[in-house]
């Protein structure tokens, strides 16, 4: 089974480009190694982070944590999913 990670966090104004490095910084740093890693931004100054791991619905996995709170406007948001299919 593939388990999904996703983390997406808002920045504060003018510091998108350092929640960004932050969150790289951080996910490289994570313990276990995912089968992929996906980094995103959106408008606004968002920055998504997305982790794929071979492992149970329910395993426990390692999350990036909340960000220093001079980079984020908002609490950062957590979701997991898992992949049912994977088309072109």
């Amino acid at each position: 089974m593939t388990v999904t990670l996703m983390w997406e966090a808002a920045a504060a104004e003018g510091r998108g480009g350092e929640l960004l490095d932050w969150a790289r910084e951080s996910a490289t740093s994570l313990p276990g190694v995912p089968r992929r890693r996906e980094f995103l931004t959106a408008p606004g100054d968002r920055v998504l982070v997305l982790t794929w791991w071979d492992a149970p619905y329910a395993a426990e996995l390692p999350e990036l944590a909340d960000p220093p709170a001079e980079l984020v406007r908002r609490e950062v948001h957590r979701w997991r999913f898992v992949s049912v299919s994977v088309e072109n």
